[in-house]
């Protein structure tokens, strides 16, 4: 069987991913490794990598040259962003990395628009039909669609930085003025429902799992419960379709009154994403068979457990002084 190699970029925290890989490698008996790079040394999924290496930050110019090295020098069959950030720099390089023979699992250029500004993700959405949040930019508010409480949040911005909820006229005007090329939405009851989708990387979806959200910090989810509502999972298969998507995305929901009214896209895992693994939707396992070539029978969409909780805890690694310099000399 062929070698299958991955590369995760920025790997940070993402440890739970990381195993998860490991383990569809192992259960399929595909061969190959994981590679992860950071610019931390300290960054705890690289000491689940088979290789790391540490790069320059994205705005680098040796960036995409480093990554181009690492890419040929490990022979790597694919390529995951498990950050917002990565997913311009990788869609705009795609040719340039891809002439190494690795897959770059990213939405295209023009989709890339679409996920990176929130006007954008609102028209995309209206475009398909979907029920949206009504959103304003501060300049488009006035008297009559100053409903409070609103939501401001960066228009261009991720990991829930920046977000706060508007009681009134003056916090509008305040928070206007703070927050980076801000958005306003209406503040909708909830609950906020996260939707898993994983593409093969032909753009096949294999998998839609629905999410509440019931605890978060920093944007990150660390309680919640799978739930299963088809209008949404349609709704999913649409947008991945018409993107179109390479790889995981995320999509974002907020209930109003029982139905979805749909607000962002993320392409890339969510960091809730294992929970669906547990709940029998076995992402991982069925997207490393397709990079392998190896044929699975996939369940149809929404054949998952309903109604699993879950909640995410920390864990400590450690690393003696040796061996933190050891991770920092891992560079190309």
């Amino acid at each position: 069987m062929t070698s299958v190699n991955l590369l995760f970029t920025s790997a940070g925290r993402r440890v739970e991913l990381l195993r998860g890989f490991r383990r569809a490698f192992q259960s399929l008996g595909i061969p190959g490794r994981i590679v992860a790079i950071d610019i931390d040394p300290l960054a705890p999924a690289l000491q689940l990598a088979d290789v790391h290496y540490l790069v320059p930050r994205l705005d680098h110019p040796e960036y995409i040259p480093q990554l181009r090295t690492i890419l040929e020098r490990e022979h790597i069959t694919a390529v995951f962003p498990l950050i917002d950030p990565d997913v311009p720099v990788l869609a705009g390089h795609r040719a340039l990395l891809e002439e190494t023979g690795a897959r770059v699992a990213v939405v295209p250029p023009e989709a890339v628009r679409i996920v990176s500004d929130k006007r954008s993700t609102n028209e995309f959405f209206l475009r398909l039909g979907l029920p949206v949040a009504k959103s304003w930019l501060p300049e488009e508010l006035d008297a009559v669609a100053q409903h409070f409480p609103l939501f401001i949040k960066p228009r261009f911005g991720s990991a829930s930085q920046h977000v706060f909820r508007l009681r009134d006229q003056e916090e509008l005007a305040f928070f206007s003025k703070y927050v980076p090329l801000p958005i306003i939405q209406e503040c909708l009851t909830g609950p906020e429902i996260t939707n898993d989708v994983v593409c093969d990387l032909e753009g096949r979806v294999l998998t839609v799992v629905s999410r509440q959200r019931i605890r978060v910090r920093g944007g990150e989810v660390l309680v919640g419960k799978t739930v299963h509502h088809p209008s949404i999972i349609d709704a999913c298969v649409r947008i991945a379709e018409s993107l179109p998507a390479i790889g995981p995305i995320t999509v974002q929901c907020m209930m109003d009154d029982g139905s979805p009214r749909f607000t962002e896209i993320n392409a890339r895992f969510g960091g809730g994403m294992p929970a669906g693994i547990a709940a029998g939707a076995d992402s991982l396992r069925w997207l490393a068979a397709s990079i392998a070539r190896i044929p699975q029978e996939i369940p149809p969409l929404g054949s998952y457990r309903k109604d699993l909780y879950f909640s995410r805890f920390d864990e400590t690694s450690y690393l003696t002084e040796a061996e933190r310099e050891e991770v920092a000399r891992r560079t190309v």
